[in-house]
């Protein structure tokens, strides 16, 4: 639902830039001043420092002669609510000239919190409709080669076995490296997810061959042929039933796995390129390793990669318990 209501959630624009604060450290929220404690945070503004410390590093510094309160439901830059509605209303934010930088900004100033929240839309909108890719493809072709058998289920299940034996990973780079690298975000999002969909279906397929060459022999299944039902009933009405839980639990599994291989590919350069965030592709500047042991704070992809992976397998659990109950 965060992820999803992105805008309300993220206090600025993911690619409004500050070059004044490059790789600034997050922003601490304090209760209490000279003054005593206050039950509304507030934060201070952050300032550089003159000249660069002997790591040749920007270092910075709170103002502690000025406070900017931390406001809710406030104003800020525009975005569409879910795609849809124009507003400017933000969960939380602070008056300029003052900076909410919770997760302190990457080396172009822009706030992580905001591209961590937006780039989670996109990672997470490419795991999903690359699964569901895999598992149509898979279903489909795995319905056709265990209900009618012989040649088709021989083809079919050859061209699955050739596709389980690639190494997924190293077939996924080279055939997004083969492929124009210069493209809009929108195509690149859409190219992504049938790369990696396309790619991912010989498992379903199998899982679903195994299953429908077992009930398309039961009574239930050849009664109803014995009474003249067509084949496009059977499927529909006795076999695809039966299919439901195992394209279920496939997603599970492959919705995780396919995140992780949006970022895979953002990271290394193959996916949606800047300035669009995507966890992949903040994730790209760690790459120097002065940047990575330097500023801890741009590894939040990767704690939201873990926390989204984790919320979803347990979300996938409840929803097949509640299934079998």
């Amino acid at each position: 639902m965060i992820l999803l209501l992105a805008g309300f959630f993220a206090p600025y624009d993911p690619t409004a830039q500050n070059r004044e604060l490059s790789y600034a450290p997050p922003t601490g929220l304090h209760f209490s001043d000279a003054t005593g404690f206050h039950l509304r945070p507030f934060v201070y503004p952050i300032v550089t420092t003159n000249g660069q410390n002997d790591s040749y590093r920007e270092t910075y510094t709170e103002d502690r002669n000025r406070q900017y309160w931390v406001q809710f439901l406030t104003r800020g830059s525009s975005y569409r609510l879910l795609g849809v509605v124009k507003t400017n209303l933000h969960l939380f934010g602070v008056k300029a000239p003052g900076k909410l930088l919770l997760l302190g900004t990457d080396g172009y100033g822009r706030d992580e919190l905001s591209r961590v929240l937006y780039g989670g839309q996109l990672s997470v909108a490419a795991g999903i409709a690359a699964t569901a890719i895999s598992l149509l493809v898979g279903a489909f072709l795995g319905l056709i080669a265990g209900y009618y058998g012989g040649w088709a289920d021989d083809s079919l299940m050859g061209v699955t076995e050739l596709f389980l034996s690639l190494p997924w990973l190293y077939c996924l780079l080279g055939i997004r490296a083969f492929l124009p690298l210069h493209l809009s975000a929108l195509y690149t999002f859409f190219l992504l997810i049938g790369v990696i969909g396309l790619i991912g279906w010989a498992r379903p397929a199998r899982l679903v061959r195994g299953l429908v060459l077992s009930s398309r022999n039961r009574n239930y299944v050849l009664s109803a042929r014995g009474f003249g039902a067509s084949d496009f009933y059977l499927m529909r009405r006795h076999i695809f039933p039966d299919v439901y839980g195992i394209l279920l639990t496939q997603a599970s599994l492959l919705v995780p796995r396919y995140i992780a291989a949006e970022v895979t590919l953002s990271f290394f350069g193959l996916g949606v390129n800047e300035p669009v965030p995507s966890w992949g592709n903040m994730l790209s500047t760690l790459q120097q390793y002065s940047v990575l042991i330097s500023y801890g704070w741009l590894l939040a992809p990767v704690a939201a990669l873990v926390v989204t992976s984790v919320l979803y397998s347990s979300l996938a659990d409840l929803i097949q318990s509640r299934l079998k109950s």
